[in-house]
């Protein structure tokens, strides 16, 4: 990385720290260009060099979050997702503690960021993410299950909303349920429940 991509970056990180800090306070609708620039420490042509509104802004602090996503998981776990043709079976099933104590966990540590994507999904470009994750995850573990082509949106849906609305009542909820229990509830809506509560 040469200087000016270096310095764009921070430039640009300092921005989504600052996006990030203002969610902590008030709803993204009443967050302004000059709060930002004021947090980040940036003047507002700073801020128009790199994006033409809050929302430019707000997409690119997700992929930061998202870049930071696999942090959250064991070695042992982020290495599983560049290996998804050749691993055993049994480390594809993710809907588990193993996988959902570190994602919920992610996500209550960015909840206001969340909490905001998830309520303007389609503005944040949520359909290209899905659509990427299709084709780069989703498809090649139906593969590995051996589900039908023609089956396979109808129970990727099923386990994306899901899970999305179990997660999204959590965040309006403030992230108050232990995660262990928002777990326990996903498990249980997508296994049965096996076990008395």
């Amino acid at each position: 990385m040469n200087k000016s991509e270096s310095k764009y970056f921070n430039t640009a990180t300092k921005m989504d720290l600052a996006l990030i800090s203002l969610l902590k306070k008030k709803p993204f609708e009443y967050i302004t260009v000059s709060e930002i620039c004021k947090t980040a420490g940036v003047n507002r042509s700073t801020f128009y060099l790199h994006y033409e509104t809050v929302g430019d802004l707000l997409n690119e602090t997700v992929r930061y979050l998202l870049n930071d996503f696999l942090s959250y998981f064991s070695e042992g776990k982020q290495e599983i997702a560049f290996n998804l043709t050749d691993c055993d079976l049994n480390e594809l099933i993710f809907i588990c503690d193993e996988y959902l104590t570190p994602y919920l966990s992610y996500i209550k540590d960015n909840k206001h960021i969340f909490a905001t994507v998830l309520e303007h999904n389609k503005l944040f470009g949520s359909d290209e993410v899905y659509k990427r994750m299709f084709k780069s995850i989703f498809n090649p573990i139906m593969d590995r299950f051996n589900y039908l082509a023609e089956d396979r949106q109808y129970v990727i849906m099923y386990y994306l909303n899901g899970i999305n609305a179990i997660v999204n009542e959590w965040l309006k909820n403030d992230c108050k349920k232990p995660i262990g229990d928002i777990s326990r509830i996903i498990t249980v809506c997508i296994y049965g429940l096996k076990q008395e509560y």
